[in-house]
């Protein structure tokens, strides 16, 4: 059951489950995908599949980060949740947009380079958005499950 905060409202949730947990790990699995099949284009010698992967990577986990930056900033201002999930989240969601835009380019120019690097600082954001989030989901006795 999801934990009360100090004002006594729970987050928004789905069967007694909060929904920002439901929704963060498809733009984690995304970006980290996004990330391995930019390195398979590197690695590929430009078999422009991998771009193709990398830019559906990259807007479906855009699509499911914005939802779930939406449920968890709503969650945040109802209690007395730490606002640094939320912006890191935030943050990883700005530099995978920068990244989709990158992307867009065309070939060799859209990952060598700049695409890599910010898919690199994307997947390291939004890892530590989750794992900030999960303890503070999980992080005391009192607030396992």
């Amino acid at each position: 059951m999801p934990a009360t905060s100090a004002t006594g409202l729970r987050p928004i949730s789905i069967a007694r489950r909060p929904l920002y947990a439901l929704l963060l790990p498809v733009p984690i699995v995304c970006f980290i995908g996004n990330l391995l099949t930019d390195l398979a284009y590197l690695g590929s010698g430009g078999n422009l599949t991998w771009l193709y992967f990398s830019t559906w990577l990259n807007a479906a986990g855009l699509l499911f980060g914005a939802i779930a930056a939406v449920v968890l900033l709503v969650d945040t201002l109802r209690s007395s949740i730490s606002w640094a999930t939320f912006l890191f989240l935030a943050a990883a969601w700005i530099v995978e947009f920068i990244s989709a835009l990158v992307h867009a380019r065309d070939g060799w120019t859209a990952v060598a380079g700049a695409g890599l690097i910010l898919s690199i600082v994307g997947v390291i954001l939004i890892l530590i958005s989750g794992w900030l989030w999960q303890s503070l989901r999980y992080g005391g006795p009192e607030a396992r499950p």
